[in-house]
């Protein structure tokens, strides 16, 4: 018969395990190399994670790398802020993949992003190729 103490074990582990999974972003595209590669994952804090706000919005900055909702494709997006400007009192966000020729096709406003790459230093925090495995499992 199975203890309380080993169920309780099993269920701290569980959530640290199903936290640590939304901060980690699988690499899709080549479009940010050589910065990360396809098949790679990101590490990210979440502008809004459970009603924690693990970084400000408000707070980022050209040369950050986020992941937002894009307006043109169905899935999220993990790009560069190359631009921050402001349109009829709005602030948007010019935001292009480092290995792309041009800028995505549309500004990015602050609710549109939900992630920021985490940086350590001035390195991006990437584990290499751990995520062709996922990226297998659903087809990519």
């Amino acid at each position: 018969m199975t203890d309380w103490k080993e169920i309780a074990t099993y269920a701290v582990i569980l959530v640290i395990v199903l936290i640590a999974a939304q901060h980690l972003n699988v690499v899709v595209s080549g479009s940010m190399e050589p910065a990360f590669y396809r098949g790679d994952i990101v590490l990210v804090e979440k502008a809004d994670f459970l009603g924690i706000h693990e970084f400000d919005v408000n707070d980022i900055q050209k040369g950050d790398v986020v992941v937002y909702d894009a307006k043109w494709f169905n899935q999220p997006v993990i790009h560069r802020v190359i631009n921050i400007a402001q349109i009829n009192g709005t602030v948007v966000y010019e935001i292009k993949g480092d290995n792309n020729n041009a800028s995505d096709p549309y500004f990015v406003t602050r609710d549109q992003i939900q992630s920021k790459v985490v940086t350590f230093g001035d390195n991006l925090v990437v584990i290499p190729k751990i995520g062709y495995l996922s990226l297998w499992l659903r087809g990519l």
